[in-house]
């Protein structure tokens, strides 16, 4: 019998997934040596971008489409052109030990990036010059994510030691510092931007008020692991977490239940991705797999309804 190459995919943990911003026809996930580019239809491996020897912690696409901004364990942040794979710029250095987590502004002038050691650090970039604006030194430990609000004004960390910090990325200052006894996995702006939503090690999920800091709502989002994912609906009417219990689970924000479970990983979840029309959640795993689930028809509908003109 001969063998027949019938799909290729990671061999080793998936570190990250990310989609293009308003294009949901293709996404790309990140694991040891390589980040790659899949076609969310066909599910077809289109563009292998290899840097052998090396582990990709963070990818995102730049909101213009023109670069796959990623983060190494040899602390270099590279930058790649989407449709060939060539590299368009590396900052070398940019953090000790590793670059765990990026970010980039929406007018596309501006990375924010988190390391291993817990430093949060803004970069401006152009083509030919990459400089640093800011170095903001206040987690004690490896920051695991960042986000970047509307308005490119501000970004909420998240990191191991259990603190997420509020940070103005135009003046490196920062506003606000939220504290849990957990180490946090994942943070994520609610789309008013009036509350942060957090998870980690304890197994909840924390709704967290912008305005004050406080605590408004803590959710039990598993009974038996820690959650290292979450992403959110844009109307915010839903969000969706996975982690070590190997389940995708589809929560009502509001109501604070959970409405829908997927089944099928057989490795810890790493990272979830909803596609911007809102039909497709991927999830990826420890062991390697990219699980692709149709977002139930139910929730698609509640945005339709949003985009009907009043």
């Amino acid at each position: 019998i001969a063998p027949e190459l019938r799909n290729p995919c990671h061999y080793e943990r998936i570190n990250d997934v990310a989609f293009p911003a308003g294009y949901s026809e293709l996404f790309a996930t990140c694991s040891l040596n390589d980040i790659r580019v899949w076609n969310t239809k066909t599910r077809q491996e289109l563009l292998r971008i290899e840097v052998p020897g090396l582990e990709c912690f963070c990818v995102f696409f730049q909101r213009d489409g023109k670069a796959i901004l990623s983060g190494w364990n040899d602390g270099k942040v590279r930058a790649f052109l989407p449709q060939s794979g060539k590299l368009l710029f590396a900052i070398n250095d940019a953090h000790n030990h590793g670059v765990t987590a990026i970010s980039g502004t929406n007018d596309c002038q501006k990375i924010v990036s988190g390391g291993m050691e817990g430093e949060v650090r803004v970069w401006r970039i152009g083509r030919q010059t990459q400089i640093m604006e800011g170095s903001l030194k206040e987690h004690r430990g490896r920051v695991s994510d960042i986000k970047i609000n509307k308005e490119d004004t501000q970004a909420v960390s998240s990191s191991f030691d259990g603190s997420c910090i509020i940070w103005d990325i135009i003046n490196s200052t920062r506003i606000m510092c939220l504290f849990e006894s957990t180490m946090f996995k994942q943070v994520l702006y609610h789309p008013d931007e009036s509350q942060v939503l957090t998870t980690g090690s304890n197994r909840k999920i924390t709704y967290w008020d912008c305005f004050d800091g406080q605590a408004i709502r803590m959710l039990d989002g598993s009974d038996s692991g820690e959650i290292n994912a979450l992403s959110i609906t844009e109307s915010g009417e839903y969000f969706v977490s996975g982690g070590q219990d190997k389940r995708v689970k589809l929560w009502d924000y509001d109501e604070g239940t959970c409405q829908y479970q997927g089944i099928g990983h057989s490795g810890d979840i790493t990272k979830i991705s909803l596609s911007p029309d809102q039909k497709t959640m991927v999830s990826v795993g420890t062991e390697g797999a990219i699980f692709m689930w149709h977002v139930p028809q139910r929730i698609i509908e509640t945005k339709a309804d949003q985009d009907m003109p009043q």
